[in-house]
């Protein structure tokens, strides 16, 4: 893991759920080293192994709705890219980003039987519940898909649910989170693979963590200097709990 940044100082609809914490973990008992109580997951490409999916919903994206066609170089260019100019590149007009969004999470729920999430996440979330943080996910996935997923276990220990967000979207759900928990943003970390994720966090003022394994090619993730850089699940758990110093790499 790489500390890039330092932290900024104080400063469909998803469903808030009603029982305690599921390990009995009050937050004002939270270890003091810790460095955030709410942390908010990405899910596609960030706690699900989504890749291939989305390379087979973009293929048949592109055909119903005669898009530009992707090659493997242009794919691998537009990895480095934001969704705003990946929508420029398949020449999408503004007015069907939303019937291209829909059309994208029907595909979605189709296949969401077969998505896996990746290995350790389970128990990495489990790791930071029992640490009394707050978890929550914010995703342009369904909340349904999202459940059927990570199974009942692992969604129990998910507090928030913010699914469905538009394209743009996730910024107002990243709002929302934090009133639903009552936490400040100087105290959330959110989490993910996306460059729209790290635009959303910066409109919120929270920071982001970004994760090497998903989406978008972390070099170009770098470029927009994420609070933290995480190559392996394990260093999520060092950053919160305040067990690493800043990297001088960066």
């Amino acid at each position: 893991m790489h500390r890039v940044a330092p932290q900024r100082a104080a400063g469909g609809a998803g469903k808030r759920l009603t029982e305690p914490h599921p390990f009995g973990v009050p937050l004002r008992n939270l270890h003091p080293t810790v460095r955030y109580r709410l942390l908010i997951f990405d899910f596609d490409g960030t706690l699900a192994d989504s890749f291939p999916q989305f390379l087979d919903h973009m293929r048949q994206t592109v055909d119903h709705f005669g898009l530009r066609p992707i090659d493997a170089e242009a794919l691998d260019e537009l990895r480095g890219r934001s969704a705003a100019e990946v929508i420029k590149f398949l020449g999408i007009p503004a007015w069907k980003v939303p019937l291209v969004g829909r059309y994208v999470r029907r595909l979605m729920t189709a296949d969401a039987s077969g998505l896996r999430l990746f290995p350790g996440v389970s128990d990495a979330l489990q790791r930071l519940a029992q640490q009394g943080l707050e978890l929550a996910v914010v995703s342009s996935n369904t909340e349904a898909n999202i459940r059927l997923v990570i199974g009942p276990e692992t969604a129990r220990l998910i507090g928030s649910f913010e699914c469905g967000a538009s394209l743009f979207g996730k910024a107002a759900r990243f709002r929302k989170v934090l009133r639903q928990t009552g936490v400040p943003p100087a105290q959330a970390l959110a989490i993910g693979d996306e460059i729209r994720d790290l635009e959303a966090a910066e409109k919120v003022q929270i920071d982001f963590g970004a994760v090497s394994w998903g989406y978008t090619k972390v070099a170009a993730l770098r470029t927009f200097a994420p609070a933290f850089v995480f190559d392996h699940l394990a260093e999520i758990d060092a950053a919160v709990l305040g067990r690493t110093e800043p990297s001088s790499e960066d």
